[in-house]
């Protein structure tokens, strides 16, 4: 044996597993009694079998002995097929579950190179593809080999591969046929097209050595020796690339299934995670042929039509200024679509558009979220040029949560409704605001002007009404938590906290949750009455300001 053996299941019989020495031995209980189905299937060197190291300081860890099976690929398509590959250069298939064995080693295979891995074909059983690493024997050159004919002939296919990256791994996606990837001693590489050309596909995972890689699930997962796990979300791109789409056209991928699933950046996790999980939601990816030269948009719909969600390339100011407070910390970037010509992805997050927030104002509960949408069937729409490119979405519910349908629609419905509340709440606060800083920059401006003494006064007066007005709507005296204390949360929190509790879990509300939400919509109802109350005082101001022959207060942002 070698420091690292292969060890794999039968695809056909899960009670069936397959490991080997110089022979393929085979387990059908568990591993408790073991059969040699294969003669010796290696060069058998006697020269190459010895213990390493000299009198002085011996090693016999046995990693570098040679004559031993080093990879195993029974065919996930034929059941008794195997190929396997040793560490000196042969490749043997057996066709009846190792009664009878074949020699089908490539003849432009370099003599002892290894062959690291074998990858039976998922589309054909006379298919398979072998990964050969030359480098113990000064070799760095990439070696990668496909036949299709049981091994009677082979060819190379390593085009755009190049020394010194040598190859340690192929691997043939399970979905879509020619698409192939290979981790090299430099990274991950991709065909399109069976092999004929490759191309990096490095993104930001740093030059290293891969020495597996694994399709799971409709992520490529790739082992590096610095053992390390490095995971590609989402590889439906490339199944359309390989497929035919075109990379330098403008188009909309279509998205994989999404899983609505809660915030899970929240709440206490029973483990310290220690990796990036991918983006919460579902990846859009589009491509485009060159910089649109006007504005595009995706839009997703919901089965009726109704837009729940828009992107755009123009620029939206971030969800969630900071505080007025904390000038020095970077601001969050405004949200646009890519528009460059290439690929692109966009994260929707499963939400509706979260209300505008409050700009300066502190809130406790982390601000406004938006609504999360039930499971069911959506449609992408990539507008661009002119043309619109659509494809189908579907969400699924939580499979861990089993919970009613009518629960959902009851705890959205709810959602619906604090949303509402919150969006009412944001934009009379932020008019009152504007309107204030209106009132104190006429203040300041006609201060010491006898002419405009009625003016500094009726305007003084104003901001004194609006001061209590605007206090039940958000807590504008805190600045920080330590500071509610002092100040208590007023509807902006209150509002966020009963949103966060009603969209923690996949549940209907509960009867508590109903009767607050009652409680708090009549306070804003109180609170909205007040500001709308003081509207003739707005409009005899801003008559005494014309009068005088400058413009008036303005209502920005509405309420």
């Amino acid at each position: 044996f070698t420091w690292t053996m292969p060890i794999v299941f039968s695809p056909q019989d899960p009670k069936t597993l397959y490991f080997a020495s110089q022979y393929l031995l085979r387990s059908t209980d568990a591993g408790m009694n073991w059969t040699a189905i294969s003669p010796d299937l290696s060069r058998n060197d006697k020269s190459k079998q010895g213990t390493s190291g000299g009198p002085v300081s011996q090693d016999n860890a046995s990693a570098e002995f040679y004559d031993l099976i080093y990879s195993i690929a029974p065919s996930p398509l034929a059941a008794g097929q195997i190929w396997v590959g040793t560490d000196d250069g042969l490749i043997h298939l057996t066709r009846d579950g190792g009664k009878t064995w074949a020699n089908v080693t490539p003849k432009g295979m370099p003599e002892w190179a290894k062959v690291g891995i074998i990858e039976a074909s998922h589309f054909d059983a006379g298919t398979a593809y072998a990964a050969v690493d030359a480098h113990k024997l000064d070799d760095f050159n990439p070696y990668v080999f496909v036949t299709r004919d049981y091994g009677k002939h082979w060819d190379r296919i390593d085009k755009g591969l190049s020394a010194p990256g040598y190859v340690n791994v192929v691997r043939e996606d399970p979905v879509q046929k020619g698409l192939l990837y290979v981790g090299t001693e430099l990274g991950a590489f991709v065909s399109l097209d069976d092999g004929k050309d490759w191309q990096p596909l490095q993104l930001n995972l740093p030059t290293t050595s891969v020495r597996d890689l694994v399709v799971k699930d409709g992520d490529l997962v790739a082992a590096t020796h610095g053992r390390g796990f490095w995971i590609l979300d989402d590889v439906s791109p490339l199944r359309e690339l390989a497929a035919g789409a075109s990379p330098n056209t403008d188009h909309l991928y279509a998205p994989r299934p999404a899983v609505r699933l809660h915030d899970q950046s929240s709440g206490n996790l029973p483990y310290e995670s220690v990796g990036d999980n991918p983006p919460e939601g579902v990846i859009l990816y589009y491509s485009l042929a060159a910089k649109p030269k006007q504005p595009f948009t995706i839009d997703i719909t919901d089965s009726t039509g109704a837009v729940v969600r828009s992107f755009s390339s123009v620029e939206k100011p971030p969800k969630n200024p900071l505080p007025l407070e904390f000038p020095n910390e970077e601001e969050p970037k405004p949200e646009a679509l890519e528009a460059d010509a290439g690929m692109h992805q966009q994260v929707w997050d499963l939400r509706h558009d979260s209300p505008p927030a409050i700009k300066g104002a502190y809130t406790d509960s982390g601000g406004p979220v938006g609504l999360l949408v039930l499971p069911g069937s959506y449609t992408v729409t990539l507008k661009v040029n002119g043309k619109s490119y659509s494809q189908p979405l579907t969400v699924t519910a939580d499979p861990r949560s089993h919970v009613r349908p009518e629960a959902l629609q009851q705890q959205y419905g709810l959602m619906v409704k604090l949303d509402q509340a919150v969006r009412e709440d944001h934009a009379a606060a932020n008019t009152i605001v504007d309107v204030r800083r209106q009132l104190a920059a006429i203040q300041e401006r006609f201060a010491g002007d006898p002419a405009a003494a009625d003016i500094v006064s009726a305007a003084a007066a104003l901001d004194a009404k609006l001061a209590p007005v605007l206090e039940p709507l958000y807590q504008y005296h805190a600045h920080a938590e330590e500071e509610q204390l002092n100040y208590p949360s007023d509807l902006n929190s209150q509002l966020s906290y009963l949103e966060e509790s009603v969209d923690s879990a996949d549940s209907a509300p509960t009867a508590q949750q109903g009767d607050m939400y009652v409680t708090l919509r009549g306070r804003l109802d109180k609170a909205l009455a007040d500001w709308k109350a003081l509207s003739p005082d707005i409009a005899a101001l801003n008559a005494e300001i014309q009068k005088a022959g400058y413009g008036p207060v303005q209502l920005a942002g509405g309420g």
